[in-house]
């Protein structure tokens, strides 16, 4: 067979259906743990770009440029919040504990790179956060689609 109908370099996948990963459009305000989270996402983008033009991996190049430029957007933008000491309202960066018919439960509004919902950390921008943020304790919300009563903000 000819060497025109072969690929020179064959990585088992195309690298057409890597797109860029979306940067939100919303403020990036992070906590220092979440800042501490972008800076090493960074890194780790920086070291997995070095490694894949070392081992000449198209695909992978192409992965972790997306990372690279996803994660230098987002340290460029990001805006540090420093712990708020005042508690008397819910703020960025606050762990706030509701009470509903089911028990307690706790939510800490963080940015989104830093948000994990299975570990109570919600992006500042979730509608349950935008629901917390400026109520005090003793303030009912609504959580999970069901009435809840603010119980201590942290």
């Amino acid at each position: 067979m000819s060497s025109a109908f072969t690929r020179e370099n064959d990585d088992s996948e195309s690298i057409e259906d890597i797109g860029e990963r979306p940067v939100s459009p919303h403020r990036n305000l992070v906590t220092p743990e979440g800042l501490a989270q972008i800076e090493a996402e960074l890194e780790a983008a920086r070291v997995a770009f070095a490694k894949a033009e070392h081992d000449r991996n198209r695909r992978a190049i192409a992965m972790a440029a997306r990372d690279l430029n996803y994660w230098s957007a987002r340290r460029a933008n990001a805006e540090l919040v420093q712990p708020i000491a005042d508690k008397a309202e819910v703020r960025f960066g606050h762990t706030v504990t509701v009470k509903t018919k089911h028990g307690k439960e706790s939510f800490k509004i963080v940015g989104e790179d830093e948000a994990d919902p299975a570990k109570g950390l919600i992006p500042h921008v979730a509608p349950l956060a935008k629901a917390l943020l400026g109520k005090e304790v003793g303030d009912k919300v609504e959580v999970k689609h069901e009435k809840a009563q603010i119980v201590s903000i942290a």
